[in-house]
């Protein structure tokens, strides 16, 4: 199990990173000029603390992978995480419409890809947090 949270970490951490190129990859100096300064603004901020998050989540699992698996407060903070990676697969899977990756090759793989992620970090987080 310890192998398996300094893996997800590690990814975690890539993810994180990876949303440092969203503004550019979605154009969002277009997409975003309609939008109010408060709505852009949200959507830069949230952006910046969904990555902020994830990048501790990773950093959580490589260093304290240990106390998450063997100790009370790391089982509660590890069931915590696994309902925010499950509440986050529920959105992969019914929040975005398919139209946006069906008939498509790259998003198509990306969808299947965070699909398998996403169940793969609920798996561990809610094992690990139920104690088994």
């Amino acid at each position: 199990m310890l192998l398996q949270l300094d893996l997800m970490g590690g990814l975690m951490i890539v993810i994180s990173l990876v949303h440092v190129i969203f503004p550019r990859y979605f154009d969002w100096r277009t997409e975003l000029a309609a939008l109010s300064l408060m709505n852009r603004q949200m959507m830069q901020v949230h952006t910046f603390f969904v990555a902020l998050m994830v990048l501790l989540m990773g950093l959580l699992c490589l260093t304290s992978a240990s106390e998450l698996v063997h100790s009370a407060l790391g089982r509660r903070i590890a069931l915590g995480l696994g309902v925010f990676w499950s509440a986050r697969l529920l959105v992969q899977l019914f929040g975005y419409s398919s139209r946006l990756w069906r008939g498509k090759r790259l998003e198509t793989v990306l969808h299947l890809l965070a699909t398998a992620v996403w169940t793969w970090f609920s798996a561990v987080f809610l094992w690990v947090g139920l104690g088994q």
